[in-house]
């Protein structure tokens, strides 16, 4: 992505060195200018600074979320794209790069959109009744389906957090689809039967931020009064709808119905009967932060009403405007300067396990946000 920025007026926010007491402090922070370096990439002349308290040298580039890409041109191509129903191979084709390029910029994308949701997002408990309801997905095969489950506002239809909880795959199945089950859960465990549960739990713990009076609305999935109950201290009023009932604007699970709809839609990975399933949950969920952003920042309520629709963040008061694309990926975030919950911090880290698969590739890039 090419940036606007001025590399003759630019002064750097803090230190970019997460080990300098000026990465966090900036009040009393010094730096001076230390020359420039060319680059192939737009823009050619970079600035160079130097901090005067840990004596590391940096470029303006550092501050861009292109920071170390060759290619940083794709970065708004691949975020438009995977919200619009291309896979990873089909978004390779049309912009002439390899697939694990795509995949790659994907993953540093998703890792981007946990950081400016969890920096610009809301805080505190909501001040409005909440939908909680889960899309069924799988990663690997279909012998290994798992829940995304999501918390959306009722009224503002802001996505306030997501994870994810393994399923044993259930269902209509042949005797040998039932063999082969037995044999993948023997080789490698069976999911934990109160998966949904606890995970359910987890979430909201996330999205209120601590004891409070909670609405909360889902269907009647047995799972979420026993997550609900583990609570304490929260009050919270919960009111359970049939996932039979009509899904119509009038349903009190709307929001999340809603939801689903916009993600098997623009999802590649969750369209039913697709082949560009992923491949592990650690993918789908940092392309489900992506969405998330994208639903909530950069997605009017309403379709009808295009641009006169509000956003999610709008009705909650956190912009006043759409935002595009540029905006989102106008500054890079650090990990280090941004609080992540340990469940959120598992994802950005690419620590979620997939059971049948070893050698887990984990994010520990020195260059990479």
């Amino acid at each position: 992505m090419t940036s606007t920025r001025n590399e003759d007026t630019f002064e750097p926010p803090h230190c970019p060195n997460p080990c300098c007491r000026h990465h966090r402090r900036t009040a009393t922070w010094s730096w001076h200018r230390d020359g420039w370096h060319h680059r192939k990439a737009a823009p050619h002349r970079v600035r160079r600074f130097r901090c005067r308290t840990c004596r590391r040298s940096f470029s303006s580039q550092c501050f861009r979320t292109s920071y170390w890409l060759k290619k940083p041109w794709l970065l708004r191509e691949i975020f438009l794209q995977i919200n619009e129903g291309s896979g990873f191979r089909q978004i390779s084709r049309r912009l002439g790069v390899v697939h694990s390029t795509v995949l790659n910029q994907a993953r540093r994308l998703g890792r981007h959109c946990l950081l400016f949701e969890q920096r610009h997002g809301p805080s505190g408990p909501p001040d409005e009744r909440v939908v909680l309801d889960g899309l069924q997905s799988f990663e690997l095969s279909q012998f290994w389906p798992f829940d995304l489950n999501c918390v959306v506002g009722a009224r503002s239809h802001y996505v306030r957090g997501f994870n994810h909880a393994e399923l044993r795959r259930s269902g209509r199945m042949t005797a040998a689809q039932r063999k082969r089950r037995a044999e993948l859960e023997e080789r490698h465990g069976r999911p934990d039967p109160r998966a949904t549960e606890k995970q359910a739990e987890v979430l909201l713990r996330r999205v209120t931020g601590g004891p409070c009076k909670l609405g909360l609305d889902t269907d009647e999935h047995r799972s979420y009064p026993r997550g609900v109950s583990r609570l304490e201290g929260w009050v919270v009023d919960h009111q359970q709808t049939s996932s039979k009932a009509a899904r119509t604007p009038k349903n009190p699970l709307w929001p999340a119905n809603l939801l689903d709809l916009l993600l098997r839609h623009g999802s590649k990975n969750h369209t039913r009967e697709t082949i560009a399933f992923s491949k592990r949950a650690q993918s789908a969920l940092l392309r489900m932060g992506c969405f998330q952003v994208w639903r909530n920042w950069m997605k009017g309520v309403s379709e009808r009403e295009g641009k006169r629709s509000a956003t999610p963040a709008m009705r909650l008061g956190l912009t006043n405007r759409w935002l595009g694309v540029d905006e989102i990926l106008a500054e890079r975030l650090f990990p280090s300067r941004v609080e992540l919950p340990e469940d959120l911090r598992e994802v950005y880290e690419e620590r979620v396990p997939t059971r049948q698969l070893e050698g887990m590739r984990t994010h520990e890039l020195r260059y990479a946000a």
